[in-house]
């Protein structure tokens, strides 16, 4: 008899309700508290030196995301600590349209950035149970892509029009972002049963969480010591940075999201990397004109949605198994805000300590970090695959060598013996391939290709692929982790 869809229990509603309650969070949170253009045009307009205000707020956000887990969720349960942290931001945006001193404004914007941590690491929660395991790379995909829209279009109000007009739809967002955190369901009760192993065997998170924390904050360091070192060269030419530099990150999600749909996709780690290295080459060029910027900030970007999409849907899987998933949220965010400002940090002050670099030096500091961040790609790879094992961005079963996989799938018993040709099709699926390429690579047709692997999901009594991997992958997991 066939097992019941775990995934039936999802409501599609909830999954719309929470991915609009986050990204008009995130999209607030990006245009306006966190290094927000709008923020720096309403500075601007006033006259008031920015920078400290920008690294006030990165510290209290940082802080923000680790209490949520540990101060207030576990207490209030996660809806209500979104919506504490999110009525917090609206009541800090409100001086900012009326009470024009430096000394309030330092104050509620630190308010804010600490209310939007709160409600960004309480979110973790409804990434976990809004969204089934093997769709979260789409949720965090989506969330990515409408805030930096909603970004965008505020960026262009403040730039384009007005800074009030900016602040209004920031505010507008974050008024949005309550209505539809209202309309979640409800947690009663924050004790997570996290996922186990076969065999009931539970996870340590510990050093896939540590390894993922290292990784992104490398990486980051690289995005906050852009804005600060890359972006200020391009000034001139703000007809065109205030509108398209984050462009290129939203096409690179909306381009990745349909790619992931269709398989495994591994190899985008090392493009993301090679994007990274070949923007810090182009910005070496001796003309900083809209063609250069063109060239920097396209690759750059791109990047950015690369590694940006793989560290969200890691983090989502990472939830299945975490026992408080707010505060396993949290940290693992947190690494990407402490990155921003590390790599922020070391940009101011290369920008105003009086050092005398060229862009050669910066270009070195920025590919150094990058051969870092490589070197640990396949440390990385090789602490996740044992828990994550059919996540769209890891090697997982096409990473292990050929006998090693001969000898699961010998060892792994389905309800009725596989055929030696359906042992071939199934070895095909574990590396990712299509239904196309199992077909190149065995000489037959898609059509008899479609005929063994409904035949195999039969005897796995399975109705996804993704389902089948985590069947035949259980003797993986168990070595790996054990």
């Amino acid at each position: 008899m066939n097992q019941p869809n775990p995934d039936q229990k999802f409501r599609l509603d909830d999954r719309i309700v929470s991915v609009l309650s986050f990204s008009l969070l995130f999209g607030y949170l990006l245009a306006f508290v966190f290094e927000g253009q709008v923020l720096y045009r309403i500075m601007a307009h006033f006259q008031i030196k920015a920078i400290p205000f920008i690294f006030a707020s990165i510290i209290a956000h940082f802080f923000g995301l680790l209490a949520s887990g540990v101060l207030f969720a576990p207490f209030f349960g996660a809806r209500k600590t979104m919506l504490f942290g999110i009525f917090t931001a609206i009541a800090a945006t409100l001086p900012f349209f009326f009470l024009p001193h430096p000394i309030v404004w330092l104050t509620a914007l630190i308010a804010s950035a600490f209310g939007c941590g709160l409600a960004v690491a309480a979110w973790g929660y409804y990434l976990k149970a809004c969204t089934p395991r093997n769709q979260r790379y789409k949720t965090a995909a989506d969330v990515l892509i409408y805030s930096n829209i909603i970004m965008l279009a505020a960026n262009g109000l403040a730039t384009y029009l007005n800074p009030v007009a900016g602040l209004a739809m920031c505010l507008l967002a974050i008024l949005s972002a309550m209505y539809f955190t209202w309309r979640l369901p409800d947690d009663l009760q924050m004790a997570d049963n996290p996922k186990l192993l076969p065999g009931n065997r539970s996870v340590s998170l510990v050093k896939p969480v540590m390894i993922l924390i290292v990784f992104i904050l490398i990486l980051t360091i690289n995005s906050g010591f852009m804005y600060q070192v890359v972006a200020p060269a391009y000034d001139q030419i703000e007809w065109l940075s205030g509108w398209y530099w984050a462009l290129p990150y939203i096409i690179a999600l909306i381009v990745i999201r349909h790619l992931l749909q269709r398989g495994s996709r591994p190899h985008l780690l090392y493009v993301g990397v090679a994007l990274l290295m070949l923007s810090f080459l182009f910005f070496q060029l001796p003309v900083h004109d809209a063609w250069s910027y063109l060239l920097v900030d396209t690759p750059m970007l791109g990047a950015c949605g690369i590694f940006d999409l793989f560290w969200w849907s890691i983090i989502g899987e990472i939830l299945e198994y975490s026992r408080n998933t707010v505060r396993t949220a949290g940290v693992c965010i947190s690494a990407n805000v402490l990155g921003v400002l590390l790599g922020g940090l070391l940009g101011q002050v290369i920008s105003t300590a009086g050092i005398s670099v060229s862009h050669v030096t910066v270009t070195i500091i920025a590919l150094v970090i990058i051969c870092i961040t490589t070197a640990l790609l396949p440390l990385l790879n090789m602490f996740l695959v044992g828990i994550l094992k059919n996540h769209v961005y890891l090697y997982a079963f096409s990473g292990t060598p050929g006998n090693y996989r001969t000898d699961i799938i010998e060892q792994d018993h389905a309800l009725a013996p596989l055929s030696a040709r359906e042992k071939e099709v199934l070895a095909l699926i574990l590396t990712a391939r299509t239904n196309r390429g199992i077909a190149a690579a065995l000489h037959i047709s898609e059509d008899t290709v479609k005929t063994h692997i409904k035949n195999i999901y039969g005897k796995y009594d399975v109705a996804s692929r993704a389902e089948l991997i985590t069947l035949v992958l259980k003797n993986q997991a168990d070595v790996t982790i054990g």
